[in-house]
């Protein structure tokens, strides 16, 4: 299949284009393709940054009569002359830039000709000039502050007009395993997605991209990519990397609705279905929602990543170990990106009742959507 071919099934693939036989043979190609695999993440993420640079661009057309109508509703504290004002900026920030940086150095070129011509220039010249550049100064900084003010209010998902035609037909749980928004959920929720969206316990809502899938084992790591989003400092929870016991207890937490849904249960094999090494067997009640979602031992361990249920069997799912997140983590770091990626290795509720664990565990599990 020469490189053209190439490419174009896998913009069909990634559309749902492809008859069901000609998906089925082109999945069998991915798993045995590392590269067709590869190509296929990468155009999905292209695609997907193309998508939000095209609604990145309708919504800065749409910014200016955004600003005029929040203005006439009262919802930013400036009166309209003001408001007016902070419009022109906006238009016309970038000739400003380069007119306030044009008539910086021209001043600061001017004061050391000046200066070395005339260097006994009277020392309050030299302080009245001084002044004017720093009045100069200040008036930059207010006009950059109240350009600031705008782009929050506009931002904020209420009055973001951009964010609303988006059709969300996939959804589940993820959870973060790094503080600055890399996180794990399950590959089939985002992997023909050009949007995914997460949305955390408070209902804030979220971009996000694929960083890396994995199909076979239905698992996907996604990075939050929004100005929005505030890292945190660090993560409750640890990353464990040995083998559970068998009947140790776990729980779990997910979103089968739109609210966090709390499991509990207990390891019943240490191996998943066919007797994969890297899954296990959990004996818990889980619903299509919890796909993706952690599985948690008594410390707060994280030992797993719920993928799947077993139909015939009530209450029986399989999860990735988490040891396979560390296997991840080592092919991310060849990346420049997050070669200095750690995962947390201590967790901080480790004797704590289930309810304070779950309190603190739960503003870093996500629901996931893609469209």
């Amino acid at each position: 299949m020469d490189d053209i071919k190439l490419l174009d099934a896998v913009e069909r693939y990634i559309r749902g284009e492809m008859t069901p036989d000609e998906r089925l043979h082109f999945e069998q190609l991915r798993k045995a393709n590392a590269e067709v695999d590869q190509l296929v993440v990468e155009h999905t993420l292209f695609l997907q940054q193309m998508n939000r640079f095209s609604e990145w661009k309708k919504f800065k057309q749409s910014l200016q009569e955004v600003h005029i109508n929040l203005a006439e509703q009262g919802e930013i504290n400036s009166d309209k002359p003001r408001g007016r004002i902070v419009y022109l900026w906006r238009k016309y920030k970038k000739v400003t830039a380069i007119a306030a940086s044009i008539a910086g150095i021209t001043t600061i070129v001017l004061s050391a000709l000046v200066w070395s011509v005339a260097p006994k220039t009277p020392t309050s010249e030299l302080e009245t000039l001084k002044r004017k550049l720093n009045a100069q100064e200040n008036k930059t900084n207010q006009l950059q502050t109240d350009l600031n003010h705008v782009k929050d209010k506009v931002n904020s998902p209420v009055n973001n007009p951009a964010s609303s035609p988006i059709e969300f037909k996939s959804g589940g749980t993820g959870f973060l395993i790094d503080a600055k928004g890399l996180m794990i959920t399950n590959a089939h929720i985002v992997k023909n997605s050009r949007n995914i969206r997460v949305v955390n316990a408070k209902g804030q809502q979220f971009n996000a991209f694929v960083v890396r899938l994995d199909i076979t084992r239905d698992v996907a790591v996604i990075k939050i990519d929004d100005d929005q989003f505030k890292p945190a400092i660090s993560l409750p929870y640890s990353i464990r990397k040995s083998t559970s016991d068998i009947a140790e207890p776990v729980f779990t937490l997910g979103y089968p609705r739109d609210e966090i849904v709390y499991g509990e249960g207990y390891l019943s094999a240490r191996t998943g279905f066919n007797g994969d090494t890297l899954s296990c067997q959990i004996s818990i009640a889980a619903n299509p929602g919890n796909s993706g979602g952690p599985i948690f031992d008594h410390n707060g361990e994280v030992i797993g990543i719920l993928t799947s249920k077993e139909t015939e069997t009530e209450g029986v799912v399989f999860a990735v170990q988490s040891k396979y997140i560390y296997r991840v983590l080592d092919d991310l770091k060849k990346s420049p990106l997050y070669k200095n990626m750690k995962l947390p290795t201590k967790s901080t509720l480790s004797g704590l009742e289930k309810t304070q664990q779950v309190k603190k565990i739960q503003d870093f599990v996500f629901i996931v959507k893609g469209d």
